[in-house]
């Protein structure tokens, strides 16, 4: 059966699939990333995996995969198939795509930026689907951004397109790993909500999810941290929204996981703020943590239908 590999590689896992020409995960699998043994491990630990979900197609499907795609987190130059750096795995300039073409029996290989490969996702087949315009954003440890255009992931000229985390919502907030102070991460990612939250409620071991459900219980403290990272989120996405006006605005991460209690103030934020502003159709995400992994198989499957067409 005629397939292609995709594998989403994260900060502490690896999530992959072999993927059938209609989007059908006809094998799933995960494998840790061995980040803890440093960079080169980590790229090993890759190769590997794709090497045995070759082998997995080989044995199961009668054939090899034809293509494969690849998601990583960080700097990513998709045109020259580099993982040009990310801090949490360790690496620099890493040539990931002739690496993993030549592990894979020299089949084309795509790369893909994580946020922006799980964004093309979401839009085709997921919350944005059948949407010409969208804007997906994920609420994790940082905040990032994809740009959907016609059914595509706008990257930028160089590759940096979508970095809404690093828009300054409040000048004097908190300092940024970027130098600025007062990024929309700083104040409304899941991880700054966590930290809100654990200083707030006096429980170093509280996280995003336990405020959500203090929250909902009615805890005034709580409901504190929660305004304050809604207001700063509206704010940003608002920027957002008056230099890209989507038709839709797909929120993911582990952040919408507070389902109602996120969008419902969120919603009647940004509509409060915005004046001229069109207001998108504000949605949660629908692929969960599987996005990166169809995104990829999306990459591979995009890179033989334009050699095709070449």
């Amino acid at each position: 059966m005629r397939h292609v590999i995709a594998l989403d590689v994260g900060g502490t896992g690896m999530k992959a699939a072999l993927v059938g020409t209609d989007g059908t995960l006809l094998h799933e699998a995960r494998r840790a990333t061995d980040r803890e043994r440093g960079a080169e491990a980590v790229i090993e630990s890759i190769l590997a995996f794709a090497a045995d979900l070759r082998a997995h197609g080989e044995e199961h499907l009668g054939e090899s995969a034809v293509a494969a795609g690849v998601a990583v987190p960080g700097i990513v130059d998709s045109a020259k198939g580099v993982a040009v750096y990310a801090a949490n795995l360790g690496w620099r300039d890493v040539p990931l795509r002739a690496l993993l073409s030549e592990r894979l029996g020299a089949i084309p290989v795509a790369l893909g930026h994580d946020v922006r490969t799980g964004g093309l996702a979401e839009g085709r087949i997921g919350a944005g689907r059948g949407t010409d315009r969208f804007l997906f954003v994920p609420l994790g440890t940082g905040i990032a951004g994809a740009i959907g255009i016609a059914g595509a992931i706008e990257a930028g000229a160089h590759g940096d397109a979508g970095e809404i985390g690093h828009i300054v919502v409040r000048p004097d907030g908190p300092d940024c790993s970027c130098g600025q102070r007062g990024c929309l991460e700083t104040l409304a990612s899941a991880a700054a909500v966590t930290r809100a939250w654990a200083a707030a409620s006096g429980d170093p071991g509280a996280d995003a999810a336990d405020c959500a459900k203090a929250v909902e219980s009615g805890d005034p403290a709580a409901i504190e941290v929660w305004r304050n990272a809604v207001d700063a989120l509206a704010a940003g996405l608002v920027t957002a929204l008056t230099l890209l006006d989507p038709g839709t605005l797909i929120i993911g991460g582990g952040l919408a996981e507070a389902g109602e209690t996120l969008f419902t103030p969120l919603r009647a934020a940004v509509e409060e703020r915005i004046t001229f502003q069109k207001l998108p159709h504000i949605v949660p995400a629908a692929l969960g943590d599987t996005a990166g992994c169809l995104g990829a198989g999306l990459l591979a499957w995009d890179l033989l239908a334009t050699e095709v067409s070449a």
